[in-house]
């Protein structure tokens, strides 16, 4: 064998091994991978997966993940770095990642103050590290639908519906984005599974009033109304 044909092998091997690394590097607990520039996941403690390992809380709550950083009070001063900390120990602590979206509404950034990563690279983190994670599919499809990406948001809280969150929070905000794609009378079924389940805010029933749209329920929507409803995240994509 030439050297010429050796040095091709090694080459050819030496990209191989780079390749798998990188891959392996970026995985998830689904084996889905991360886009580049929403790095690892990996970290000096963790990650753990947030309904499973409540007992390693403390230590990041108590130090990181603190009233005021959650609160974005005055005193916490630049929460990039807190919530950075917290999501890398935590990918799929909830209230963490709506403190994440308010954060970014406040700067009106995708990347404010001290964060690592993106805000999306975290959503994206999220749902690669708990994929069957319902409450990650709602929040993220919250954070897509206030981005004005309707088609983003159906995909994931469909995904979060179909993974058993019976949530008004997450039939309202997918009543929101049906109605901006255009699909309405999905948008009026979702709806009254919202407010069937409790939901208290008028205005998806209000636009769907303003689009001719709305009308008493039907009973196929009746019997498909949930009958048990999960604690809701802290906001919704809008009122």
């Amino acid at each position: 064998m030439t050297s010429h044909v050796v040095a091709r092998l090694k080459l050819g091997r030496l990209f191989t091994c780079v390749a798998a690394q990188f891959l392996l590097a970026n995985m998830g607990h689904a084996g889905g991978a991360l886009p580049p520039g929403c790095g690892a996941l990996k970290h000096n403690y963790g990650p753990f997966d947030y309904r499973t390992h409540q007992s390693s809380l403390p230590i990041v709550e108590q130090y990181h993940f603190t009233p005021d950083i959650e609160g974005l009070t005055s005193a916490a001063g630049n929460p990039g770095g807190d919530l950075g900390y917290t999501l890398q120990a935590f990918p799929n602590h909830p209230r963490a990642l709506m403190t994440l979206i308010r954060y970014g509404e406040l700067k009106h950034s995708d990347r404010p103050g001290r964060l690592p990563f993106t805000i999306e690279c975290f959503m994206l983190r999220a749902e690669v590290f708990a994929p069957d994670d319902p409450m990650v599919k709602l929040i993220s499809g919250i954070y897509y639908l206030k981005h004005g990406k309707a088609g983003d948001a159906i995909e994931r809280l469909e995904q979060a519906d179909a993974l058993g969150s019976a949530n008004p929070n997450l039939y309202y905000n997918l009543g929101l984005a049906y109605l901006d794609v255009g699909q309405n009378e999905k948008a009026l079924v979702a709806a009254h599974k919202a407010y069937a389940a409790g939901f208290p805010l008028p205005g998806l029933r209000n636009r769907l009033k303003r689009a001719g749209v709305w009308r008493d329920i039907q009973p196929q929507a009746a019997e498909a109304a949930p009958s048990k409803v999960e604690s809701a995240p802290p906001a919704s994509a809008a009122q």
